[in-house]
């Protein structure tokens, strides 16, 4: 049983270092530059604040929050090996395998087996875009909270704090931990804390101006062209129709779609994402108001909230799609059985966005046929996994009936 165990772990973390190198080795070679943020603008960023040319979210407004700057400033302590390219490499390689050890563990969980191969495989299908941006380093910490969450709210709250004011997204599953844990006053107070210190250091390093400034930037920004909404505007680019095309945004560095009465469109997506979001987490809390169990109810609450937040989102970035890897750990990990066929959707779902970029991302920003098509593909599935994904949570079992109503009880 012993080497059984070791077997396994040993197979686990060869295909770690497998994975990692090659995905890695993959953005020097594929096109479309999938690791151009590092160098384009991580580099920059941090290489400024560094050495006094400015601090972005203290000196200007910024398009993520403060905390964002610090794996940033971290991968320098790398660069002298290769670059700094390297040197981020190095640094989300050296996270990854801190929540991969701890997940692992001696391999005696078949779930946590299980949740570590899925991860590594989704890693490998979603290709460098995954690795080579921030949300790798917030993803990484989310698995670790998703493992303390139950017996050390405390930390899982302090880890899923910092992870949000790194980028927005973890607050889902925040939002989701608080209504599904028991003790969620923890999560709920470490989070206060991490937020407070957080502020106060930006207001007394002189940026209180600037310290939401990355809300407005997300509110204002355009469909992107990845958005499952944009899907309706790159048809009609492709069909040739006139004043529907793609273009590149330089405020917000990213390519977005435009057309007729685009602006309408614009507006009302952010109102829908928080209706849709809201309405998720509404669910959940009806879920466990009623006495549903912590281990059925998180990692769907976790999933759906951040599907949800994906799909209804009109920006649409493909690393967005490594949100969906904690939430199917945790899962896989406390319900390996039931799990099989979201972690299997999850999977798909990141091989199609790593077919879409780098691979066709010519197709797609010319609209063309085949861009085009596994681009809607993928959205029409990841529609699909977030219907799933509030289905299942509805179906979760309560250990209190909801009550009948007046008219109908004996």
């Amino acid at each position: 049983m012993l080497s059984a165990r070791n077997g396994r772990r040993a197979a686990l973390w060869t295909a770690f270092a497998l994975v990692h190198a090659l995905v890695l080795t993959l953005g020097f070679v594929m096109p479309n530059q999938p690791m151009g943020d590092v160098y384009l603008v991580y580099e920059p960023w941090s290489t400024a604040a560094l050495d006094g040319g400015g601090v972005v979210g203290i000196d200007s407004d910024w398009v993520y929050p403060q905390l964002a700057l610090v794996p940033m400033v971290l991968a320098h302590a790398f660069a002298w090996i290769a670059g700094y390219t390297i040197g981020w490499a190095i640094l989300v390689t050296l996270v990854d395998a801190v929540a991969f050890a701890l997940l692992l563990g001696a391999a005696r969980s078949r779930g946590r087996v299980a949740a570590a191969w899925f991860w590594l495989a989704a890693i490998l299908l979603l290709g460098p875009v995954g690795l080579y941006r921030l949300d790798a380093v917030t993803v990484a910490l989310v698995v670790l909270a998703g493992l303390w969450l139950r017996g050390r709210p405390w930390l899982a709250g302090i880890l899923l704090a910092v992870a949000t004011w790194i980028k927005v997204w973890p607050a889902a599953v925040l939002v989701a931990a608080v209504i599904a844990v028991r003790r969620r006053w923890a999560l709920v107070g470490a989070g206060m804390i991490v937020s407070v210190l957080t502020l106060v250091a930006v207001v007394v390093a002189g940026g209180a101006g600037h310290a939401f400034g990355f809300i407005g930037d997300q509110t204002t920004r355009g469909l992107q062209v990845e958005a499952p909404v944009s899907s309706v505007y790159l048809w009609r680019a492709l069909l040739g129709l006139p004043g529907f095309t793609v273009y590149y945004s330089r405020d917000i560095l990213t390519f977005q779609v435009t057309g007729t009465d685009i602006d309408a469109v614009i507006a009302a997506m952010t109102p829908i994402l928080v209706l849709g979001v809201g309405a998720v987490a509404a669910l959940a809390s009806v879920k466990a108001g009623r006495g549903a169990s912590t281990a059925r109810l998180l990692p769907i609450a976790a999933l759906a909230v951040v599907a949800a937040f994906i799909a209804l989102n009109k920006v649409g970035s493909p690393q967005y799609l490594c949100w969906l890897i904690p939430p199917v750990v945790l899962g896989l990990t406390l319900d390996r059985r039931r799990w099989t066929g979201l972690g299997a959707l999850v999977l798909v779902l990141c091989g199609l966005t790593q077919l879409v970029y780098p691979i066709l991302y010519n197709d797609v920003l010319a609209a063309q046929p085949a861009g085009v098509v596994v681009l809607t593909v993928r959205n029409v599935l990841l529609l699909g996994l977030a219907v799933w994904a509030v289905v299942r949570l509805a179906r979760v079992p309560v250990r209190q009936p909801a009550s009948l109503p007046l008219s109908t009880r004996p």
